[in-house]
């Protein structure tokens, strides 16, 4: 990785596009799938649409997200770590009196005012309380789905007035929700203005908890037990619908002029539910070992990035913002510094990639960075999960009981060179001390730049002002 000269305006101009249209862009965004569970990583989970659509373009095995789900969405869109607006640690649940700040200009606005038909089908996640936070006051033109999270992928919604949602109006659709959004996706792009390019964002629940499909997507995998047959059927039926959307963009005469991503919010979650896979890596969902941070995701655009390619150059979920801005030919201006850095030249020229460093999280006491080919945890006295959503102590007791434990104890530091172990087998810290220090100056340094997590109501007034 090169280093880079750090923003020092409050504002950064994008770059106009030298390409001759602006591409259609279609960001598929996965829930809590594993590593392992895709064709092309050698799972047996069937993914063929996946895999062809990957196959078309270039795979990116050094792509990152957040731990968990809101703060990865947040990253998205806002292509700044979530640590800068406090959004780093909670994730949004139904009573949730707080969302992804108003400080914030999201992508969606960003390519609205760069011409774009902006679209969004699926899950949401970034605030439901007020409608200032819904999608359809946050650039998208049209937004179909669920605000929360999902009570479960047949029966919907976790209360009656949080079911499935068009434009801002309740609709009774009944099916599972892969179906929906994909038949949704579908219809918007028959439909859509032929006279803009079209961006959208297309997230998909699965195969996030509680696990549920129709049947005959998880017979053919009942060798696999209850959980993962389910899981594994989850995944299949979510391919299908993907395979739906490349064809109808194919009728419609699009693919020549179509960007396809896909990602996955975080890694699998392998605790409560043992479900996913996210072999090599260690750890899953919740945890800043690679099992939690490090995604499934590529990126496909026939006659711009090479069929078959493969890019293991660092990248994560907030290099996208300014990346689509520069394919857009956006001239908007951005109220914030940017984290993230244009990736295209990583994804198409094979150049390194443009950070110093990554950001994977910090929280309390705890946090971990990556730089080249090194990786730094830190495991402080905040008493978070090491291995991931689910492993830590269930109930209230154990929960307190670890705090008080984890008070007296000290920070554990752990170094991996993560391009020759990927599995964080073997820590390198006693053998490494000047790289440790270099890493924890790193990390200490975007500790000292977080805003406090927002988790609870007044909490997004009080820090509008510093979070810029």
């Amino acid at each position: 990785m090169r280093t880079l000269v750090a923003l020092v305006f409050s504002s950064f101009v994008f770059p106009h596009s030298t390409f001759s249209a602006p591409p259609n862009i279609i960001f598929i965004l996965a829930d809590d799938l594993g590593y392992a569970d895709v064709g092309f990583h050698g799972s047996e989970i069937k993914t063929p649409n996946i895999d062809k659509l990957a196959a078309a373009g270039a795979k990116l095995e050094s792509f990152y997200a957040m731990p968990v789900c809101t703060p990865t969405r947040s990253a998205l869109m806002t292509g700044r770590y979530p640590i800068r607006y406090g959004r780093q640690y909670n994730v949004l649940r139904p009573n949730s009196q707080v969302g992804l700040s108003l400080d914030e200009k999201l992508l969606p606005e960003a390519l609205r005012e760069a011409g774009y038909a902006t679209l969004h089908c699926g899950k949401w996640h970034l605030g439901d309380f007020d409608k200032s936070y819904w999608p359809t006051h946050r650039g998208f033109d049209h937004s179909y789905g669920i605000r929360l999270d999902q009570r479960g992928h047949v029966h919907h919604f976790i209360t009656e007035a949080d079911g499935m949602m068009r434009d801002e109006q309740p609709v009774p659709d009944s099916g599972t929700l892969t179906q929906l959004i994909t038949r949704e996706a579908v219809r918007l792009i028959e439909k859509r203005d032929t006279n803009k390019p079209l961006f959208l964002y297309l997230a998909y629940h699965s195969p996030h908890n509680p696990l549920e499909c129709p049947s005959e997507y998880s017979k053919p995998y009942a060798h696999l037990g209850p959980d993962r047959s389910v899981y594994a059927g989850m995944i299949t039926e979510m391919d299908e619908g993907i395979g739906r959307v490349v064809a109808v963009i194919e009728r419609a005469g699009m693919r020549g002029n179509t960007l396809f991503i896909f990602a996955s919010d975080n890694g699998g979650l392998t605790t409560k539910t043992p479900a996913a896979s996210n072999a090599p890596l260690r750890a899953g969902k919740g945890s800043l070992y690679e099992g939690g941070v490090r995604v499934v995701s590529f990126a496909a655009w026939d006659g711009h990035i090479k069929p078959d390619s493969v890019v293991k150059e660092p990248m994560h979920m907030v290099d996208w913002f300014p990346t689509l801005m520069k394919l857009a030919g956006a001239a908007s201006a951005h109220a914030h510094p940017l984290d993230g850095r244009d990736i295209w030249p990583v994804i198409t020229e094979y150049k390194p990639s443009p950070h110093e460093d990554l950001l994977l999280n910090t929280v309390g006491r705890s946090g971990a960075v990556r730089a080249g080919d090194w990786k730094l945890v830190r495991k402080g006295k905040a008493g978070e999960d090491d291995e991931g959503e689910g492993a830590a102590a269930t109930t209230r007791e154990d929960k307190q009981r670890k705090r008080r434990e984890a008070r007296n104890a000290p920070d554990v530091i752990e170094l991996f060179n993560i391009v020759t172990d990927p599995s964080e087998k073997n820590n390198l810290a006693e053998t490494q001390p000047e790289k440790v220090k270099e890493l924890l100056q790193r990390l200490d340094k975007y500790s000292s730049e977080a805003v406090a997590p927002i988790l609870k109501p007044g909490d997004e007034k009080k820090t509008s002002k510093s979070a810029k």
